[in-house]
């Protein structure tokens, strides 16, 4: 097998584009010079790629319709059943649909993606099927990715599982929707802005984001490899616990993974908040959009824990009010660059490329005027400042997470846990069709103030729903130490064991 060898128009234009000029001669000697660098790609075209090997048999499953799918949260609907016996047996698991699941079908909500079926098992797939877990399929998330809203699927939008007509949150909205309605037991969420605490929050379920580089990454479509997590949504906080001490630890195969230190999670259950002390963030609340019974709900969810034993007060973290800010640089230039621009995965890390991913996603260059909105104002911005400021925001806004993350870790020295609310507002009706611009954009962004800071720091930050209004779920923030997901953990089950969120 060899490669297509470059004309000397491809090659004339490929200079171009790198800002050369060649006359018909230089072109010739080129041609010929490249020959034996050109070599080196026949020898990898005919070698099989290496990928690790799929363990469990699995059909590709079917699209549901109809009653089996009213709120539009399934993708594909299939059962793969993992090993006959472990801590997640009997335990249903859906994915979202940016982490590969090998022989079925993924989207990631794009339509320009649609027809993908991935050839490897993400690694959080493989463990969750060694612990015992059955998968019954894929959920939709929203399009690439990129929405706090659930309206941006290319196959229309996901549904709030106590209220249609209003967002499930995003991007992990088809995930969030079959927890939150009970569905399944337990779902894989993806977190860049908030994008499993917001779907948390808004569909009432426990959503997870651990520390960067926790749970390994592998497999799963990145958005910007600084502020890609993946974690566990569940009904209950036990099994948020139980999902998490399955999903964590290295693989060897993620750059995103720098000796993470796992826990037994489920130890935490039980314990109880005697003696904690949980730092209320004034900077959290009152935010431009922030709903009166949002911040007053998750206020008396404080007061709640402050009867069950823990010392809580105000503090003030002037930083946060930046944080979401600092991670725009970070999240619309890193997306451009390497989710789209790179196809998918770019290059400069190693680790397990999904090959077949990235010349799937690749068909998005052709087919750009189908992308979603809400990612074509978030690629304007970041090519516009990366060809205009040579990533220098991206640079400077690197250079300021540390700072951030500073600030929060200072805090967190004289707190065990932050709380906040995860979101300023309850979940919001879906746009219409003809929604204006305006409106399809503000519902993707305007919930992700509390949320965003979080992943540019990589701290471990937990929705537990902590109240209801007008029938919508609203949500309380934890934050962590990184790596002690465990006291999150055991301020979360204490929380919960007080009383039913649905009537606090």
């Amino acid at each position: 097998m060899t490669v297509k060898r470059p004309t000397p128009s491809q090659l004339r234009e490929v200079a171009a584009d790198l800002g050369m000029t060649f006359t018909d001669e230089d072109i010739q000697s080129y041609l010929g010079l490249m020959e034996g660098s050109i070599a080196a790609y026949d020898a990898i075209e005919a070698m099989p790629d290496y990928l690790p090997e799929v363990k469990y048999p699995r059909t590709p499953g079917y699209r549901p319709e109809g009653e089996e799918n009213k709120l539009n949260a399934w993708y594909v609907k299939t059962t793969i059943q993992g090993a006959d016996s472990g801590p997640l047996s009997g335990k249903t698991v859906a994915l979202k649909d940016n982490v590969c699941l090998a022989g079925v079908p993924m989207m990631n909500g794009a339509s320009t993606l649609e027809g993908y079926t991935p050839d490897v098992d993400a690694t959080i797939v493989t463990r969750i099927l060694d612990a015992g877990g059955t998968i019954v399929g894929k959920a939709h998330c929203e399009y690439f990715c990129l929405s706090g809203g659930s309206h941006t699927n290319a196959t229309g939008p996901v549904h709030n599982p106590h209220k249609m007509g209003y967002s499930a949150g995003g991007s992990s909205s088809g995930s969030g929707a079959l927890v939150g309605s009970g569905e399944v037991d337990m779902a894989i969420g993806g977190d860049q802005g908030g994008s499993i605490r917001i779907p948390a929050a808004f569909s009432g379920c426990y959503g997870m984001k651990p520390t960067h580089g926790l749970v390994p990454y592998t497999g799963v479509m990145p958005i910007e490899i600084t502020i890609d997590h993946t974690g566990p949504m569940t009904g209950n906080v036990a099994d948020n616990a139980l999902m998490l001490e399955v999903l964590a630890g290295e693989d060897g195969l993620d750059p995103r993974q720098y000796a993470p230190q796992t826990a037994t999670y489920t130890e935490a259950l039980g314990v109880g908040v005697s003696g904690m002390k949980i730092g209320v963030v004034s900077e959290g609340f009152g935010l431009e959009n922030s709903e009166a019974d949002v911040d007053a709900s998750v206020k008396k969810a404080a007061d709640t824990l402050r009867g069950l034993g823990a010392t809580v007060e105000d503090v003030s973290v002037p930083m946060h009010a930046a944080g979401a800010a600092i991670w725009t640089p970070i999240a619309l230039e890193g997306l451009t660059e390497l989710m789209m621009k790179g196809n998918g995965l770019g290059t400069n890390w190693r680790g397990l490329y999904v090959t077949s991913l990235l010349d799937a996603h690749s068909a998005w260059w052709h087919r750009a005027d189908e992308l979603s909105e809400s990612l074509k104002i978030s690629m304007l911005i970041g090519h516009y400042f990366t060809k205009h400021y040579r990533g220098h925001y991206y640079a400077k806004s690197q250079n300021l997470s540390r700072k951030l993350r500073a600030a929060y870790d200072d805090a967190l020295s004289r707190y065990d846990l932050l709380l906040m609310p995860t979101l300023p507002v309850k979940a919001t009706p879906l746009p219409p069709a003809d929604a204006p611009l305006e409106l399809y954009i503000q519902r993707a962004f305007e919930m992700i103030p509390n949320t965003a800071p979080m992943d540019a720091t990589g701290h471990p930050a937990m929705s537990v729903p902590c109240g209801m209004e007008d029938g919508l779920p609203i949500g309380m923030m934890l934050i962590g130490k990184h790596f002690d997901e465990l006291t999150i953990y055991r301020a979360a089950h204490a929380f919960e064991q007080a009383g039913d969120w649905k009537s606090m």
